[in-house]
C-alpha cells in the first residue's frame, strides 16, 4: 500500500511521495468517476483526509506549511460535503432498520429511509454547481501537489525519530483530552466529533508508520478504525435527530417520526457506550510512553 512512510528512506522524499500519490488519486477519481460523481466525491474526500493527517504528523518542522495546506484542503473538502452528508443519513437509517426491535419499528424505519432517499435526491438536484465544485477541487489538488514539492524536511533518521515522537505525543495528548471530555455524562456532541478526529489521526498514523512493527501497528490500526466507525455512527444519529426536529414536514406520519426519534435515542446510547469502551483501549497508553516507543521502533527499523 502507498499510504506509508518507510523508515529506511529519507523522510523528505516519503512525505512528497505519499502526499502526491493521495492527491493524485483524488484527482483521478474526480475525473474518471467509475461509480458516479457522488461516489467519486466521497472517495476523493477520504484521500484528502489522509493527506491532512500526514501533514499534522510533520507539523513540528513545517508549521506554516501544515497550517496553510490544511486550510486549503479542509475548505475544498467542505465544498463537496453536501450530498455526501445526506447520503450518510440514509446509511445510518439502514442501520436502524437492521437493529429494529419489532416489525412495526422496522416498517416505520423503512419508510423513513425512503423519505431520506427522496430528500438526498432532491438536494442532489438542487446542488446544480457540484460539477463546478468537482472541477475546482481537481484544480486545488493540483495546486496542493505543487505546494508539497516545495516543502523541505531535510533531517536524518534521528531527527525524524524525534519529530515523530513529538507529533505522536501531541496527538496522543489531544486524544486523551477529547476522550476525557466525552466521559462526562452531559458531554456535548462536539466532544465526540473532536474524539472522532483524534481517532482518525490515530488510525491513519498507524497506517503511515506500520513498517516499524507491522503486526502491532496493524492491530492498533484496526481498533482505531473500529472506533472511528462507531463514533461516526453516533454523530450521524445526532445529525439525523436534528433533521427530524428541523424538518418535521418530511414525515407523512407523526408515528414514524416518533419511532425514528425513539430508535435514535436507544442506538445512540449503545454507540456511546461502545465508543467509550473502544477509546479506553485505543488510548490506554500514556502519550509520552507511546511516543518514546515510536521513536525507538523508528530508529531500529531505519537501521
Amino acid at each position: 500500500m502507498s499510504y506509508r512512510i518507510r523508515p529506511d528512506r529519507a523522510l523528505d522524499g516519503e512525505v512528497h511521495r505519499v502526499a502526491a500519490h493521495q492527491l493524485g488519486k483524488a484527482i483521478a477519481v474526480l475525473k474518471d468517476r467509475p461509480q458516479g460523481l457522488h461516489e467519486a466525491v466521497h472517495d476523493a474526500r477520504k484521500n484528502i483526509k489522509r493527506v491532512r493527517a500526514l501533514y499534522r504528523l510533520i507539523a513540528p518542522v513545517a508549521r506554516e506549511f501544515q497550517r496553510q495546506e490544511n486550510g486549503r484542503l479542509r475548505d475544498m473538502a467542505r465544498t463537496l460535503s453536501g450530498v455526501r452528508d445526506a447520503t450518510a443519513l440514509i446509511e445510518v437509517s439502514h442501520y436502524l432498520q437492521e437493529t429494529a426491535t419489532s416489525a412495526d419499528e422496522q416498517q416505520a424505519l423503512s419508510r423513513v429511509s425512503e423519505v431520506l432517499t427522496a430528500r438526498r435526491d432532491r438536494l442532489s438536484q438542487e446542488e446544480s454547481d457540484l460539477e463546478d465544485k468537482a472541477q475546482a477541487a481537481i484544480a486545488t489538488c493540483g495546486e496542493a501537489i505543487e505546494a508539497v514539492k516545495g516543502i523541505s524536511i531535510e533531517c536524518g533518521k534521528r531527527d525524524a525519530a524525534r519529530l515523530l515522537r513529538k507529533s505522536w505525543r501531541t496527538n496522543g495528548r489531544k486524544a486523551i483530552e477529547a476522550f476525557c471530555e466525552c466521559g462526562d455524562t452531559d458531554a456535548h456532541v462536539e466532544s465526540f466529533h473532536d474524539l472522532r478526529k483524534r481517532s482518525q489521526d490515530c488510525w491513519m498514523n498507524h497506517m503511515l508508520l506500520r513498517d516499524i512493527w507491522p503486526a502491532a501497528m496493524h492491530a492498533k490500526q484496526l481498533e482505531a478504525k473500529a472506533l472511528v466507525d462507531v463514533l461516526g455512527r453516533y454523530l450521524d444519529l445526532s445529525i439525523l435527530s436534528g433533521v427530524a426536529d428541523r424538518e418535521p414536514q418530511l414525515f407523512d406520519s407523526n408515528d414514524d417520526r416518533a419511532r425514528l426519534l425513539e430508535a435514535i435515542i436507544s442506538r445512540q446510547q449503545i454507540a456511546r457506550e461502545e465508543a467509550l469502551s473502544r477509546a479506553h483501549w485505543v488510548f490506554a497508553d500514556k502519550p509520552e510512553c507511546e511516543a518514546r516507543t515510536i521513536k525507538r521502533l523508528w530508529l531500529e527499523a531505519a537501521d
